[in-house]
């Protein structure tokens, strides 16, 4: 891995995910330790993102990840907890413990992410 040292180059995908946190409300300290960048370079992000403001940010190419990483923790853990559940189980954990849907295929490649397979 590169020096982890905050970052000063930021890619569209990294941006996005650190502007979506904000957006759900997390503080700019969280998610400046969270990526490992510098506050001022995440505070300097979320200023611009709110000048220029919603236009910006429409997805230019590359799939948009379903999940934040610590979703994808979650998902691993799960399956890890129970190895007989089923990619759907663990899909329906995840809507009931985030409110959030997402699909078994996702379910399935998180998994494999984390070196598991679903079923």
């Amino acid at each position: 891995m590169f020096g982890m040292s905050s970052r000063h180059h930021i890619d569209d995908f990294m941006r996005g995910r650190i502007i979506g946190k904000i957006e759900e409300g997390r503080k700019i300290t969280d998610v400046a330790r969270e990526f490992d960048i510098a506050h001022s370079v995440v505070s300097r992000l979320w200023k611009s993102f709110k000048t220029t403001g919603m236009c910006s940010r429409r997805h230019r190419g590359g799939r948009v990840r379903s999940t934040t990483p610590a979703e994808d923790r979650y998902i691993v853990l799960s399956a890890k907890r129970n190895r007989r559940t089923t990619a759907q189980q663990v899909a329906n954990q995840f809507l009931a413990a985030s409110g959030k849907q997402i699909s078994r295929k996702t379910v399935a490649r998180r998994l494999r992410g984390g070196g598991l397979y679903a079923r």
